[in-house]
């Protein structure tokens, strides 16, 4: 697992630069706090209830460009392997208006959550968007990754299923 990881940070480090950590963030290798996340597609929902499968995290805004260009390629990461991880999406939008307006261009299927009281913006250290962060099944941060990705390319495919341990 430790290779895995290694090898997942080698390759997605080219887009991690040294960040300066957030108030009650929680590093790589921390375990995320159970947290209630309003609904933007969807009812709401707590962080825990996505425990026992591995997830991934994506956190937006609807004012970033490389956060709406990365989409198209979660969705289909989404579409593709969807039974062996979760996708969820997180909005740090201020009015869940403008994150609603957003989410109608980016044309997603896995669910979407707003994040109005930092609260999840914090605990990830979305200090920078987009972030998106791997997490394995026991709520464990395996990784974070600053910047858009193509998240279906082969490579970034094969890099998340060295994390989570599953065969893509």
């Amino acid at each position: 697992m430790k290779k895995a990881l290694l090898s997942l940070a080698l390759s997605l480090a080219a887009l991690s630069g040294p960040v300066v950590a957030a108030p009650g963030e929680v590093p790589e290798g921390g375990t995320l706090q159970q947290m209630p996340m309003q609904g933007l597609t969807g009812g709401s929902k707590l962080l825990g209830d996505y425990r026992g499968k591995p997830l991934i995290i994506n956190v937006w805004a609807s004012y970033c460009p490389p956060c709406l260009a990365e989409m198209g390629s979660l969705e289909r990461l989404s579409k593709r392997y969807g039974k062996q991880f979760n996708v969820i999406g997180i909005s740090i939008d201020d009015y869940p208006e403008r994150a609603q307006a957003f989410l109608a261009q980016a044309k997603t299927s896995f669910p979407h959550f707003i994040d109005r009281k930092l609260a999840l913006e914090n605990m990830l250290g979305a200090n920078r968007i987009p972030l998106t962060v791997l997490v394995d099944a026991d709520g464990k941060i395996l990784h974070k990754v600053y910047g858009a990705k193509e998240w279906d390319s082969p490579d970034t495919v094969e890099a998340i299923g060295k994390a989570f341990g599953l065969r893509m």
